[in-house]
């Protein structure tokens, strides 16, 4: 049986990385970066691969045993874990010199995320979560809204082009229609809206489990909840999830439950 994972050894090594990788791809930004297109036709530049050097040098230090699965390496065997790494998410913004884009570092011990961090390097904000021990944005500590009425709430989106497709769309039009307000900042930033309360709920599809990892650990532990379009766990399998205050969780389920014919 592994050695139990020490969650706030786990949690400092994650904010380390996330701030190792905002000091590799700020060097980049704004300098007028190559972009390039994977197979998958998703961009990559030389800040993306950079920034995850740094990410699993700080990894390997702390937890040289761990699996790794990070976007542009893809997966290295392990045990004991495993860590889920986006190095910077938001790389067509990044290109274009905008500021909602950032890495994205979890722990996953046994099917669940127990630590992680995220940083919005454009912004000065490193953000940083362990089971248990809450939810940071660098010393402070943060707290979901307690909005309970939807027609107070402000929704936050990921990559609207996933969200409008498919059986789930006339439920998230609902949703756009009936909230106070509706921002779309994509996955690390829409996301950092909620455990900053900023936003009661945060909707996304079409993704990855290297953009979902950290951010559901960072939700939970600044009192919110994380799950797929369905309400269960599923999300880093399924690449969809709901995150919300708690609060407005089960409406936001129910309007996005699919249609019936």
């Amino acid at each position: 049986m592994a050695e139990p994972v020490d969650v706030e050894r786990a949690m400092d090594t994650a904010r380390h990385a996330a701030m190792a990788a905002a000091a590799a791809s700020l060097r980049y930004w704004r300098k007028d970066v190559k972009v390039d297109m994977k197979p998958d036709r998703t961009p990559v530049t030389a800040a993306d691969r950079d920034a995850e050097a740094a990410i699993l040098e700080v990894i390997r230090l702390a937890f040289p045993s761990h699996a790794i699965l990070a976007e542009e390496s893809g997966a290295q065997a392990g045990e004991g874990g495993r860590w889920i790494v986006d190095p910077l998410d938001g790389t067509r913004g990044f290109a274009r010199g905008g500021s909602f884009w950032g890495p994205l570092i979890g722990l996953e011990v046994d099917g669940e995320v127990i630590a992680g961090a995220a940083a919005l390097p454009a912004l000065g904000e490193t953000y940083f979560a362990g089971r248990g021990l809450g939810a940071y944005r660098d010393g402070e500590r943060l707290s979901v809204s307690t909005v309970a009425e939807w027609s107070e709430a402000t929704l936050s989106l990921g990559e609207l082009k996933a969200l409008h497709a498919g059986s789930r769309a006339a439920g998230v039009q609902s949703l756009v229609a009936g909230a106070a307000s509706t921002r779309s900042y994509g996955d690390v930033a829409g996301a950092l809206q909620l455990v900053s309360g900023r936003a009661e709920a945060w909707l996304e599809a079409g993704v990855r489990p290297w953009d979902l990892a950290a951010l559901a650990i960072l939700v939970e532990e600044a009192g919110g909840r994380f799950s797929d379009f369905d309400g269960g766990r599923r999300f880093l399998e399924t690449g969809h999830a709901v995150a919300t205050n708690s609060l407005v969780h089960a409406h936001v389920l129910r309007a996005i439950a699919p249609r019936k014919p």
